[in-house]
C-alpha cells in the first residue's frame, strides 16, 4: 500500500511539472505567456515609446503594455492588409474600473487621441471590474480580442455598429451574438460617480448616448478595436498576440509620419482629447 502511494505523488508530481503555464497561478507566470515589445527588435520598442509618451497616454490611464498590445495587432492586421481605415485603433481597457474612462480612440497616423471615454461591458463579466469573458452566445459576456469594425444599423438601442472577430474561438461570435457598440443610458460620468458604478450590458461595448454617434461614426467601416484584460487563457491561446511579421510601422510610409509623432504633439496647444459629456 505504501508503494503504491509512493508511485501515485511521483506520477502527480510529474504531471503538475508539465501542466501548462496557464495553470500555473502567479503574476510572473502570466506576465510570460505575453510578448513584450523587446521581443520584437528595437525599433519596435523605439516606436512603441515615441508614440505612448507623445500622446500622453500614461496620464489618461492606459499602460504602456496594454497600449503595446493593442499595437501588435493593429500592425498584425495591418500587414494581413485588413483594415480599411487603417490611422485609427480603439482600446477597450478592461483592466481599469468601469467607472474610469477606458476607451481610447487612437489616431496612429496623425497623432492624437480622439476619444477618451466610458465604456460598458457585460452584465456576467463582473461588477465593477469584467474579469470573466465569453465566445458564446447569450453567456452576457463580453468578448475580448481584436475585431474590426463593421457596418451601421438602427437598433433597438439606436443608431449601433457592428463587429467582426478576428480571433477564432476568442470573440468570432460577436457578429452572431449581436455584440455591438451602441449608445446607453447607463454609461455617463453621472452613473460612474455613484457608488454603486456603471450600469452593464448583455456583453457590448456600450457608450454614452451623448457621444455614441460621434465615436461611432469615426471607428465604423474597417479599422481596429481591441478588447483587453488580464486574462491568462487569453493570453495563451491569441493567435494573434503571438504571431511572428514585420511590423509595418517600421517599413511604411505610416513610419514617417509616426516618427514625426512628437514634433506634432509638442507643436498642439493642447491635448486632442474628446472627453466624455
Amino acid at each position: 500500500m505504501k508503494k503504491l502511494i509512493i508511485i501515485c505523488g511521483v506520477c502527480f508530481c510529474a504531471f503538475s511539472s508539465m501542466a501548462p503555464e496557464n495553470l500555473i497561478s502567479g503574476d510572473k507566470k502570466f506576465a510570460s505567456l505575453l510578448p513584450s515589445a523587446s521581443d520584437e527588435g528595437s525599433g519596435v520598442v523605439q516606436w512603441i515609446d515615441s508614440v505612448y509618451n507623445s500622446l500622453q497616454l500614461d496620464s489618461l490611464g492606459l499602460k504602456k503594455n496594454v497600449f503595446f498590445y493593442a499595437c501588435k495587432g493593429y500592425q498584425y492586421l495591418l500587414s494581413r492588409q485588413k483594415l480599411q481605415k487603417a490611422s485609427l485603433l480603439t482600446i477597450c481597457d478592461y483592466t481599469q474600473s468601469s467607472t474610469h474612462k477606458r476607451l481610447y480612440v487612437i489616431d496612429i497616423q496623425n497623432g492624437g487621441v480622439l476619444y477618451n471615454t466610458y465604456v460598458s461591458h457585460g452584465k456576467n463579466s463582473g461588477s465593477e471590474f469584467a474579469t470573466s469573458f465569453s465566445n458564446k452566445t447569450e453567456s452576457h459576456k463580453s468578448s475580448l480580442g481584436f475585431m474590426i469594425t463593421g457596418n451601421t444599423y438602427m437598433g433597438k438601442a439606436g443608431y449601433s455598429m457592428y463587429f467582426e472577430g478576428q480571433e477564432k474561438g476568442i470573440n468570432s461570435n460577436v457578429r452572431a451574438r449581436a455584440i455591438v457598440m451602441h449608445g446607453s443610458n447607463y454609461v455617463d460620468e453621472k452613473k460612474a460617480d455613484e457608488s454603486n458604478g456603471m450600469g452593464r450590458s448583455f456583453g457590448c461595448p456600450a457608450v454614452s448616448y451623448g457621444e455614441h454617434k460621434k465615436i461611432i461614426d469615426a471607428i465604423k467601416g474597417g479599422s481596429c478595436f481591441f478588447a483587453y484584460a488580464d486574462d491568462k487563457w487569453y493570453a495563451s491561446n491569441s493567435g494573434i498576440l503571438s504571431a511572428k511579421f514585420n511590423w509595418p510601422a517600421l517599413t511604411n510610409p505610416l513610419q514617417s509620419a509616426n516618427e514625426d509623432l512628437s514634433t506634432a504633439a509638442a507643436n498642439k496647444p493642447e491635448k486632442t482629447v474628446k472627453a466624455a459629456l
